[in-house]
Order: C-alpha cells, then sequence, then structure tokens
C-alpha cells in the first residue's frame, strides 16, 4: 500500500519561499503521475503541478504559479518536493501531494483520477 506524507507547510509573508516534501512509502517512483493539489477554504481542489515519474514529459503547472513554483522528485529517497517562492497571499491553501499509475501525465489533471493522497500539509501567506 503507498503511503505519502507531506512536509513543509508553514506562515510565511508574501514574497517567501517554502519547500514542501512529500515522502513516499510502499512503492518505488516508477510509471507514476506525480502531483501536487491545493485547496483554499470553499473552493475545490486543484491542480497546481504535475510531472512524470520517469521524466517521460515536460512538468505542468498551473497558470497561477508558472515561473515561481517548481515541482521535483528525488527517486532514491522516493520523495517529491514543491519549491514555491514569491508567495502570495492567494496561495494560501491545504496542499497535497497525490499519486497516480500512467504512462503518461496530461494538464489538467483530475483528482479523482489519482489513487494516493497525503494527509495535506497547510501553507499561509499573510501581506
Amino acid at each position: 500500500q503507498v503511503q505519502l506524507v507531506e512536509s513543509g507547510g508553514d506562515s510565511v509573508q508574501t514574497g517567501g519561499s517554502l519547500r514542501l516534501s512529500c515522502a513516499a512509502s510502499g512503492a518505488t517512483l516508477e510509471y507514476w503521475c506525480l502531483g501536487w493539489f491545493r485547496q483554499k477554504p470553499g473552493k475545490e481542489r486543484e491542480g497546481v503541478a504535475i510531472v512524470h515519474s520517469d521524466g517521460r514529459d515536460r512538468a505542468y503547472y498551473s497558470d497561477s504559479v508558472m515561473g515561481r513554483f517548481t515541482i521535483s522528485q528525488d527517486n532514491a529517497k522516493n520523495t517529491l518536493f514543491l519549491e514555491m517562492n514569491n508567495l502570495k497571499p492567494e496561495d494560501t491553501a491545504m496542499y497535497y501531494c497525490a499519486f497516480r499509475r500512467g504512462q503518461w501525465c496530461y494538464w489538467p489533471p483530475k483528482d479523482y483520477e489519482y489513487n494516493y493522497w497525503g494527509q495535506g500539509t497547510q501553507v499561509t501567506v499573510s501581506s
């Protein structure tokens, strides 16, 4: 059974940076679509960034984070990262990592297709 555990969420000021981590156990990072999603209060969950574990395609980002966030992975450590720079108050949300099996990833991701989810880590950006 795949288990995902996020960490790295915190409260920061506008313009700050955070690095989220998602540690995976129960599977190696092969043939997976690896994603970060977020859910703002009162809003539906949205895709933030996705990447294929085998690097067979480019990473995809939502327009709202393009150029500020970077998704990456360390396969040796079975860990997915989300580097977040120039944070804005509108980035405030609960952030989740999620995995699904697949040879290809596509954008926008459909959260119901992702089988495994972490518990979430809170990011709060104050102005």
